[in-house]
């Protein structure tokens, strides 16, 4: 299933601002069009690609604002959609966003994740705590 092409191009637009927003500091203006363009795609949202990146992208947007439980849930939704399983960096920002909700074993599980599919260079530019969470298991 593909999207109606105006429809795509719309998100990708909301989304291009919303990025632009996130860089200036504008992290709950980028949440609202970030919201918006998913608001554009059909249910079930978890059947579309676009609804990953969307995703992520509120939730990264979360993770900036130090809003840990919203970024989870945005990260959750981002890993139940096509591909989501297997990106590196929702299962990076989700396993990071557990650690700061103080849910260790569950945090430690998704940061081994991202670790195995794109290795320490994932974590480089992190804080040390996260891969010190795994470090003695990988």
């Amino acid at each position: 299933m593909e999207l109606d092409d105006k429809v795509y191009s719309q998100i990708v637009q909301m989304c291009e601002k919303g990025d632009n927003l996130v860089e200036e500091g504008e992290l709950h203006k980028a949440i609202d069009l970030y919201t918006k363009a998913l608001d554009l795609i059909p249910s079930p949202k978890n059947h579309w690609e676009a609804s990953t990146w969307i995703y992520t992208a509120i939730g990264d947007a979360y993770y900036i604002y130090d809003e840990f439980e919203m970024a989870k849930s945005n990260f959750y939704n981002a890993l139940n959609c096509p591909e989501g399983t297997t990106n590196p960096l929702i299962l990076l920002r989700l396993g990071e966003s557990l650690f700061e909700c103080g849910e260790l074993e569950r945090a430690k599980e998704y940061l081994l994740k991202a670790y195995i599919l794109d290795g320490e260079k994932l974590f480089v530019e992190e804080d040390d705590k996260y891969f010190e969470l795994i470090k003695d298991i990988i």
